[in-house]
């Protein structure tokens, strides 16, 4: 059974949500102190994070960054705020994914299953490691990428983006493959949501002399180039 930490400071919604997961056989803890939601994950230790930006004392956006640098854990926004600048915010800061109230809640149940699915891919059949990208390692259970310039860290979301294309080296994969891929159904993900997480992805590899090595094809999708392959 997976557990889930739901950070909601409104009452109502957080019983009403409460209700409907468990009823999806979902473990939901809630935050007694909001001015110490880290301490209370740490203790929780979940498998996914779902958050509201607005809450007293520090914002979402606040917790998301001070969450990731701790964990890998996905995390979910559930926000009342529509405005493109705070989805684009959430995904710069490791979400994984952002829905904005109100929603329907075969919607949340979609994206939830979705993550999880991929969390449990990972410690499934999965390899524990790529080898042979550029000359990099990318431990696909840890969610890291090695070479001899260094290591980096990626979120989930980061590592499955990144092992879809190197499995398909040398090859562009879509743009519709790789959000089909990643969140099952393209219906409830925005186009831009795709393209930040890419963004991301390319950022975190530029520290180790990667980034360059992931472009993207106009209008076709993105690809992953190998040693012998031009720019």
């Amino acid at each position: 059974m997976f557990s889930l930490l739901l950070v909601e400071d409104d009452e109502t919604l957080f019983s009403e949500i409460k209700d409907r997961l468990t009823q999806w056989s979902y473990d939901v803890y809630g935050i007694q102190d909001f001015g110490n939601v880290l301490h209370e994950f740490m203790e929780v230790n979940p498998d996914l994070v779902i958050i509201d930006i607005q809450l007293p004392k520090f914002d979402g956006f606040h917790w998301c960054r001070l969450i990731r640098s701790h964990s890998n854990v996905p995390i979910l926004f559930l926000s009342s705020r529509d405005h493109p600048a705070d989805i684009v915010m959430s995904m710069q800061l490791g979400a994984d994914d952002y829905i904005q109230k109100p929603f329907h809640f075969d919607v949340l149940i979609a994206k939830i299953q979705a993550i999880l699915r991929r969390i449990h891919n990972y410690t499934g059949d999965q390899p524990p490691a790529l080898k042979g990208w550029r000359g990099s390692i990318v431990n696909i259970e840890k969610g890291t990428v090695s070479n001899e310039s260094g290591s980096v860290e990626l979120t989930r979301n980061e590592i499955f983006i990144l092992k879809l294309l190197i499995e398909q080296k040398n090859k562009i994969v879509s743009r519709e493959e790789l959000i089909k891929s990643l969140w099952d159904d393209e219906r409830f993900v925005s186009d831009n949501t795709l393209t930040v997480n890419i963004n991301r992805l390319r950022k975190k590899l530029d520290e180790i002399g990667l980034g360059q090595y992931i472009e993207t094809k106009i209008g076709q999708g993105y690809i992953a180039l190998e040693e012998g392959i031009p720019l």
